[in-house]
C-alpha cells in the first residue's frame, strides 16, 4: 500500500513540475510572436507615430515599430534614456516628456545601456526585454514561496505571473514588473537573515520607482523592549531612502523640478476608485458586455478589491509579506485619476506587491480558496491584452544614411492601400497581406524622404489561391510577370528599381478576380504579399 501511495506521490509531482514548465513554455512562445522582422521586440515598447518628430536621432536612425495615429506609452521614454543617458544633452530633453520626473525611474535604463555597453541599438532592444528576462527570474524565485508540492501552490504561483499588472508590464516594457523582482529578492533576503543585503536591494529598487521603498515594511521591525534594535532599524531605513533621495536631489541640480506630471497620480481616498467603478459600468451598460472592454476593467478591479479587503481585515503584523502587501492597500486608497482611467488601468501594474503578498498569504483551508479564485480574477483580462499583436508589412534594410533623411528624421516607408489589402497577417517566421479587398489593382505606395534617388531591391514572395497569373508593374513599366500555383510559393527579387524623391506606387495585379476559399475564410482572396523587403543599394 505504501508503494502505490509513494508511486502517486511521485506521479503527481512530476505532473505538476510538467505544469510549470507548460506554464513558462506558453509564455515564451506568446512573446516570440511579438518579434517583427527587421524591428525585433520593440513592438513590445509602443513608440507612437505622433511623437516621431521629437524621438533621439539615435531612435529615428533605428528601425523600430510605432503604433499609428498614437503618442506611444511611457516605456518610450525610459527606452531612449537606454539610448541615450546624458541626462545633460538637450537632444533628451526634447524627445522624453518632462525629463526630471522620468529620470528619477533611471535603474532599468542603466541596465539596459550597461549591458549593451553603451551601443543604442542593442540598448533599445535589451529594454524591449528586460521584463521578460526578469518574468523568468521571477518565476524561479517564487518557488521559494509557491514550491509546487500542491496544485494550489501552482496555481498561485501561475496567478502571479500571468496577473493583469504582470502581463501589463511585460506587454508594455514598464518597469513594476523588474521592480517586483528586487522586491520579492529584497523580502527574500530578509527571510534569510540578511537585513542589511535587503536594505540595499531594496534601496536600489527605489531608482526603479519611486514606490518601491514601500517594501521596506517588509524590513524585519525592532523589539520594542529592545533600545538595541532600533539604531540597526533606522540605519536600514535610511540606507532603503538614501538612494532615491541621493539621485533626486541629483536630478534637481541638474535638471530642475520639471513639470506637474504625476499630480493626478493622488488624490482623497478612495475618489479615484469611485471615479473608475462608475465609468467602467456606465460603460458596459452603453456598449453592452460583449462589445465593451469595461468587463475587463471591472475584472481587474474586483480582484484588487478581495486583495485590499483580505490585507484590511486578516491583519498579520509578524508577517513580512502582510507588512508589504498591507502598505500597498492603503496606496490603493489614495491612488488618482490618472492610474485608475483608461483601458488597460495602470492600477494592475501600481499594486503588483500586493497581488504577490496575497498569492502567498491566502490560507489554503475551508472557504479561503474562494476569495483566492476572486482575487486573481485579473488573470482573464490578462488573456485579453496578452494577444498576439499586428505586424507591420514590410521591412527597409540598407546603410543609415540611405534610409533616414538626417534634415527631418524621415525614413523610407511603405504604405499598403487599405482599399484592396486585407489587414496584416503574421506567423512566426513570415508576415503577408492578402489581395482581393475589392475588385482593383493592389497598390502598394513606397516613400523616398531623400531628396535624391535610391536604387533598391524588392525582395517578395507571392502566394495565390489559385491558378492565375500576376503582374508588378511601377507605371507602365512591367517589373514581373508570371503564373501563380497555390501548391508552391514563388520567391522574387526585383533588382535595380528606382526610387525618385516622394512616393513611388507599385501595382500587384491578376488576370481573375479574387475567389472564395474552400473553408471557413468568408473573404474573397487573390494572392498575399509576403515578406516585402524593400533593400537600400545606392543613391543614383
Amino acid at each position: 500500500m505504501a508503494g502505490y501511495k509513494s508511486f502517486f506521490q511521485g506521479r503527481a509531482n512530476a505532473l505538476r513540475w510538467f505544469f510549470c514548465g507548460c506554464v513558462l513554455g506558453f509564455f515564451a512562445w506568446n512573446v516570440a510572436l511579438f518579434y517583427l522582422p527587421g524591428k525585433g521586440f520593440t513592438y513590445l515598447i509602443q513608440f507612437g507615430d505622433l511623437e516621431h518628430a521629437r524621438y533621439l536621432p539615435e531612435l529615428r536612425a533605428t528601425d523600430h515599430y510605432e503604433v499609428a495615429h498614437a503618442k506611444g506609452y511611457d516605456a518610450q521614454y525610459y527606452a531612449q534614456i537606454a539610448m541615450h543617458p546624458h541626462l545633460a544633452d538637450p537632444a533628451l530633453r526634447g524627445a522624453v516628456d518632462n525629463l526630471p520626473y522620468r529620470a528619477r525611474r533611471i535603474l532599468f535604463s542603466w541596465t539596459a545601456w550597461l549591458l549593451a555597453a553603451g551601443r543604442p541599438v542593442l540598448a533599445l532592444n535589451i529594454y524591449a526585454l528586460q521584463n521578460v528576462a526578469c518574468w523568468f527570474l521571477l518565476a524561479f524565485l517564487l518557488f521559494r514561496w509557491l514550491p509546487p508540492v500542491s496544485w494550489g501552490n501552482c496555481a498561485r504561483w501561475a496567478a502571479v505571473l500571468f496577473s493583469f499588472g504582470m502581463i501589463f508590464s511585460v506587454k508594455g516594457s514598464l518597469v513594476d514588473g523588474p521592480s517586483l523582482l528586487l522586491i520579492a529578492a529584497g523580502i527574500a533576503l530578509v527571510e534569510s537573515g540578511r537585513p542589511w543585503l535587503a536594505a540595499a536591494v531594496l534601496g536600489v529598487s527605489g531608482l526603479g520607482k519611486e514606490t518601491n521603498i514601500m517594501s521596506a515594511a517588509g524590513m524585519r521591525l525592532p523589539d520594542r523592549r529592545d533600545a538595541r534594535t532600533w539604531a540597526p532599524w533606522l540605519a536600514r531605513c535610511t540606507l532603503v531612502i538614501l538612494p532615491l533621495a541621493a539621485w533626486a536631489l541629483c536630478l534637481r541640480l541638474w535638471l530642475g523640478t520639471g513639470g506637474s506630471i504625476g499630480f493626478r497620480n493622488f488624490a482623497a481616498p478612495f475618489a479615484g476608485l469611485a471615479n473608475k467603478m462608475q465609468d467602467s459600468v456606465s460603460q458596459l451598460i452603453a456598449e453592452g458586455f460583449h462589445a465593451s472592454v469595461a468587463k475587463y476593467d471591472l475584472l481587474v478591479l474586483a480582484g484588487l478589491l478581495a486583495q485590499f479587503f483580505f490585507f484590511m481585515f486578516r491583519r498579520r503584523w509578524d508577517e513580512p509579506w502582510w507588512r508589504v502587501g498591507a502598505c500597498y492597500a492603503v496606496l490603493m486608497i489614495f491612488l488618482g485619476d490618472s492610474v485608475w482611467e483608461h483601458y488597460p488601468s495602470a492600477a494592475g501594474r501600481v499594486l503588483l506587491p500586493m497581488t504577490l503578498a496575497f498569492n502567498i498569504l491566502v490560507p489554503r483551508r475551508r472557504w479561503w480558496p474562494l476569495l483566492l479564485i476572486v482575487g486573481n480574477l485579473g488573470v482573464l483580462a490578462s488573456m485579453d491584452i496578452f494577444k498576439i499583436p499586428g505586424t507591420v508589412s514590410y521591412v527597409v534594410d540598407g546603410p543609415r544614411e540611405l534610409r533616414v533623411n538626417p534634415r527631418g528624421g524621415d525614413a523610407v516607408t511603405a504604405e499598403f492601400s487599405a482599399r484592396y489589402w486585407y489587414p496584416v497577417e503574421k506567423s512566426r517566421l513570415e508576415f503577408w497581406r492578402w489581395g482581393g479587398k475589392s475588385a482593383g489593382d493592389g497598390l502598394v505606395t513606397v516613400h523616398n524622404s531623400q531628396p535624391f534617388t535610391l536604387s533598391v531591391w524588392l525582395r517578395f514572395k507571392l502566394r495565390s489561391v489559385d491558378q492565375r497569373e500576376a503582374v508588378v508593374s511601377e507605371g507602365a513599366k512591367v517589373l514581373w510577370r508570371g503564373a501563380l500555383d497555390p501548391a508552391e510559393i514563388k520567391r522574387l527579387s526585383l533588382h535595380d528599381v528606382d526610387l525618385p524623391p516622394g512616393d513611388t506606387v507599385f501595382r500587384f495585379s491578376s488576370d481573375r478576380r479574387a475567389a472564395f476559399q474552400d473553408n471557413d475564410d468568408p473573404r474573397r482572396l487573390s494572392f498575399s504579399v509576403r515578406d516585402l523587403q524593400i533593400v537600400l543599394k545606392g543613391r543614383r
